[in-house]
């Protein structure tokens, strides 16, 4: 392993990796997705970079991590996969989205206890993980949302991701750029408007039912 890293930060990742692992609701991700068996033949097609629990296991055993952001984004690459190949509303679909907010969740205090950035290596292939279907979903579910949600949004890429955003001159206006928005903080974003957007709607119909 490269020495950017402490060995107190690879065992706090390597522990969030085995308590992912030893999790009863993340058993169809702990070894790589037999699709022959399951008759799946499109997959290989579909998921150009598998990734599972097990796997990660492996190379953070055999140290071919540079750094606890490359753990994390093979990690997010598993949630994106089975979120690419499943249907959006899918129980799978729906698992994959939990659990990545889980797993973002404690990443996220992993980075601020230690002080470290969410940089991959430059070795790492950070692009290809965020499908056009998602993009497409990601700005239907914006126009759901409250100006307050959208808001938080804009609030949380301008300070992680500030290339992403694009503002007018009064900057009473912005403009979303997802191509540039990181996978892992796409995937946390996807999950807030889900969730923001089911909140809105169930409001919504309890407002109706009050009328």
């Amino acid at each position: 392993m490269a020495a950017s890293n402490t060995d107190a930060q690879w065992n706090a990742m390597t522990k969030i990796v085995n308590d992912f692992f030893k999790r009863n609701d993340c058993v169809p991700f702990r070894e790589p997705v037999d699709w022959k068996g399951l008759g799946l033949y499109d997959y290989p097609q579909i998921i150009k970079r598998p990734m599972d629990l097990g796997t990660i296991k492996k190379n953070l055993k055999a140290k071919k991590y540079s750094n606890v952001a490359d753990v994390a984004h093979d990690v997010r690459l598993i949630w994106s996969n089975c979120m690419t190949y499943n249907a959006n509303g899918s129980d799978f679909y729906e698992l994959a989205n939990v659990l990545n907010l889980k797993f973002e969740e404690k990443y996220k205090k992993l980075l601020t206890d230690f002080m470290i950035e969410d940089k991959p290596s430059d070795n790492v292939d950070t692009s290809g993980s965020v499908t056009m279907e998602e993009k497409k979903a990601f700005a239907k579910l914006l126009y759901k949302l409250s100006k307050e949600d959208v808001g938080k949004i804009i609030v949380d890429v301008d300070t992680r991701c500030p290339s992403a955003l694009t503002k007018n001159m009064s900057e009473t206006e912005a403009e979303l750029n997802v191509d540039k928005i990181p996978v892992g903080i796409f995937r946390e974003l996807m999950a807030f408007a889900v969730n923001a957007s089911k909140t809105s709607t169930s409001t919504k119909k309890v407002s109706k039912k009050k009328q």
